[in-house]
């Protein structure tokens, strides 16, 4: 019993830490090159740039305010879906 409420209590810890999952086809989304531009018009500074295990794009840097930020986004519109 007490390894099974571990492997529960692990999963759950993981599932928190996960960030959102996007399923929009790959030959739908937006060129990189053409979704960091987006961003740094809108002020971000891009320190990290992925796609994350979702398969969002993610961003690590810091927003117009100087603000770190964390931020996975929509790989076909590039609007924001999680900030952490």
């Amino acid at each position: 019993m007490k390894y099974i409420l571990t492997a529960i209590a692990l999963t759950l810890s993981a599932t928190a830490w996960a960030g959102p999952t996007c399923s929009v086809p790959q030959e739908k989304w937006m060129k990189e090159a053409d979704f960091k531009a987006m961003q740094e018009k809108q002020g971000y500074q891009i320190k990290t740039f992925k796609v994350s295990k979702g398969k969002c794009y993610e961003i690590y840097g810091f927003d117009k305010a100087g603000q770190k930020v964390e931020i996975y986004f929509d790989p076909a519109t590039g609007a924001e879906i999680e900030r952490k």
